[in-house]
């Protein structure tokens, strides 16, 4: 906790760039109403998350709207910030990039969003009119964050985010009953009668994130294609490459994730399906069977076409990457990259899709060069250029979100939730998290579970 807030203290003593959005609202003690009080997951330290009472918010800039949340869940990316790997975090930020809810204010200035209506909001926050957001990447938008700490670590800048520390702008999220939505006519997209909220909510990330990951690494048909993490979006990406004509998938990871993957696999895709439990094999310099030899053996000699990393930079397995995480000598290890680098054939493309804060050691340069490896990283999902195609996806069929719901919970059970998802309890993967204005459950989702 200590080390995330003194970075947060040294961002506001060296100042941000010009702000072309107000930055660091991440909750709403200073600007929000005290007389009205909500709930709101906080975050309180390291490995501390809390749902407290706090004000709720208010309009602050004249395209603001205020959102009064139906629908909100928690990600993998969430875990991160429990763990305290991704810095300037703050005690009391309400956490949440993943929301959808009923206009209940607009701003002044704001054309499109009406009062009443259900939308659903991007974990980005985008202007809509930069270089990026023209062309809907708008995970890069220019303007939407200005910390001077993100544009010298990564060169430039990328997007506010909801709900994501002081290092994406600041901006209070939406795992709360209310949430302040920046820009709305931009960052909000209209659910339609026929859609329910257990289906429109991952269009705010889960969807398109995993979309992206397939997209942007390129699966093309009869691609054999490994997958390292069989979270929610590992589990779309996999489903995803079979639409894009994938002849088999392989998820890499452990369980109860492998099992709640094959008990929610298509069943006309059962014979294209192989999982591998990394905890029953090596890794490292050694004879015995490893994941990038059982890659090998699983594709004809070679490895898979394209492997996409859907876990993250912050799960160690040996100890030498843990003990540099500990002293800080890298943020994030690089035992799944070399894995992915070496495991797909010579030419094969690897996308980055976990999230990774800063540096590595130890990366296998040297066979990304020798053998011609494609690694690319995939960025955080520009939402804007896919949410109305995943819609309409979602509205004739093609898609069901809910495949990946394992439980539906309360707004005031958040922060028990948050505990039993980083321990994988009760084969939890995606949860639905309703608030006290929630619709009725959408037939076919969980019954709601209790803590």
């Amino acid at each position: 906790m200590a080390t995330s807030q003194a970075a947060y203290g040294l961002e506001k003593a060296i100042g941000h760039d010009k702000e072309f959005l107000q930055q660091d609202v991440s909750n709403y003690s200073q600007t929000g109403d005290p007389s009205e009080l909500m709930k709101a997951l906080t975050w309180q330290g390291k490995q501390k998350v809390e749902v407290l009472d706090v004000p709720k918010p208010r309009i602050l800039e004249d395209q603001d709207v205020i959102l009064k949340v139906t629908g909100t869940t928690v990600c993998g990316s969430d875990l991160h910030l429990l763990h305290g790997v991704v810095m300037q975090l703050s005690k009391g930020d309400i956490l949440g990039h993943e929301f959808c809810g009923v206009v209940e204010q607009v701003g002044p200035a704001v054309k499109n969003i009406k009062v009443g209506k259900r939308y659903v909001a991007s974990f980005q926050i985008a202007c809509g009119d930069c270089f990026f957001c023209k062309q809907k990447l708008s995970s890069q938008c220019e303007v939407t964050c200005s910390n001077s700490t993100t544009k010298a670590m990564y060169g430039a800048r990328t997007a506010g985010l909801f709900g994501y520390s002081h290092l994406t702008g600041g901006f209070a999220g939406g795992q709360a009953e209310y949430v302040r939505v920046p820009l709305a006519d931009v960052n909000l997209l209209e659910i339609p009668d026929d859609v329910p909220d257990e289906k429109a909510l991952f269009l705010s990330d889960v969807l398109p994130t995993a979309y992206n990951a397939v997209k942007d690494t390129a699966v093309y048909p009869n691609d054999q294609v490994a997958i390292f993490g069989a979270g929610p979006i590992g589990q779309m990406a996999g489903i995803y490459a079979l639409d894009e004509g994938a002849s088999k998938v392989i998820f890499i990871d452990t369980e109860p994730r492998l099992s709640f993957v094959a008990g929610r696999w298509p069943a006309q895709h059962k014979d294209k399906l192989v999982l591998v439990d990394f905890k029953k094999l090596s890794f490292g310099v050694t004879s015995k069977e490893t994941v990038v030899s059982k890659l090998k053996e699983l594709c004809d000699g070679r490895g898979p076409d394209v492997a996409i990393e859907c876990a993250a930079g912050e799960y160690a397995k040996g100890w030498m990457h843990w003990l540099e995480m500990q002293v800080g000598a890298e943020t994030d290890t690089s035992e799944i990259l070399n894995e992915m680098v070496e495991g797909v054939r010579n030419y094969g493309r690897a996308g980055i899709t976990g999230v990774y804060v800063g540096y590595t050691n130890h990366f296998n340069v040297g066979s990304l060069m020798q053998r011609g490896i494609r690694l690319i990283g995939n960025g955080q999902a520009p939402v804007h250029k896919y949410w109305e195609d995943l819609l309409q996806k979602i509205r004739t069929g093609e898609l069901d979100p809910t495949q990946m719901i394992s439980h539906r919970v309360r707004m005031e059970d958040m922060d028990k939730v948050y505990y039993k998802f980083d321990a994988k309890d009760d084969s939890m993967q995606k949860v639905f998290v309703e608030t006290k204005f929630s619709f009725p459950r959408a037939e076919g989702t969980p019954e709601l579970t209790k803590y």
